[in-house]
């Protein structure tokens, strides 16, 4: 470990700590994530997300940020992509149950309620599994798209702020990467099993719990980035 790695573990425990020393932040926290919960999610993207990559650009290339790399601006696309998270979970969650129980699950609607069981895992599976092989390939892709975006635009945000060529930069995209290693191996071999964790989680917890996933999954992304 570089003495920049120290500094930055410092920085997340003094970061953290107030959550688990004042019961007072904890419970603004709580509040607060209670009765504002798409600014929550945003926050929680924003913050927890981009530190991934930035762990991601570490492991990488030796460094936290460089120029070009547009931190700001990959907090505020992990933000408004947090929100869409958000919202997802909240779709399948009540959607999967309610298809379940038109295949003949009867209890599918209510066990997600009731205490651990193997009917529960498999429900919160079944719903891990139709989030994140519907979903999530839209949702990496974009975020694929508009990380380029920001790369090609050497990170300001000035250039974040000018229209985005899709069709150019979809045209362009390493779809073997894509393929191979974001949805062929990280969907089924991670989310799949992550996601079927998060949503046996109480509702409150489900996108904190998502949020320190984007943690991983701003990894697994800037991996991908520079994987050849």
């Amino acid at each position: 470990m570089k003495k920049n790695d120290f500094i930055v573990l410092g920085c997340v425990i003094l970061i953290l700590l107030p959550f688990f020393v004042s019961e007072s932040v904890y419970s603004f926290y709580k509040t607060f994530n209670a009765e504002h919960g798409m600014i929550m999610s945003f926050l929680k993207f924003g913050i927890l997300s981009t530190f991934g990559e930035c762990i991601g650009l570490r492991i990488s290339a030796g460094v936290y940020n460089r120029k070009g790399f547009g931190m700001i601006p990959r907090a505020i696309v992990w933000g408004i992509l947090g929100m869409g998270i958000s919202m997802a979970m909240t779709i399948f969650a009540n959607g999967v149950p309610a298809f379940l129980k038109t295949m003949g699950m009867e209890n599918a609607m209510t066990v997600m309620g009731e205490a651990l069981s193997w009917q529960k895992v498999f429900v919160a599976f079944c719903i891990s599994v139709g989030m994140n092989t519907i979903f999530a390939p839209v949702f990496m892709t974009l975020h694929k798209i508009t990380d380029t975006h920001i790369l090609s635009h050497g990170g300001t945000l000035a250039g974040f702020f000018t229209p985005i060529q899709m069709g150019e930069i979809m045209a362009n995209l390493n779809w073997r990467v894509q393929w191979n290693f974001v949805f062929k191996k990280t969907i089924p071999f991670f989310w799949y099993p992550a996601h079927t964790i998060t949503f046996l989680l109480p509702g409150d917890m489900r996108v904190l719990f998502a949020a320190l996933l984007g943690v991983a999954l701003g990894i697994l992304l800037a991996i991908a980035t520079h994987k050849k």
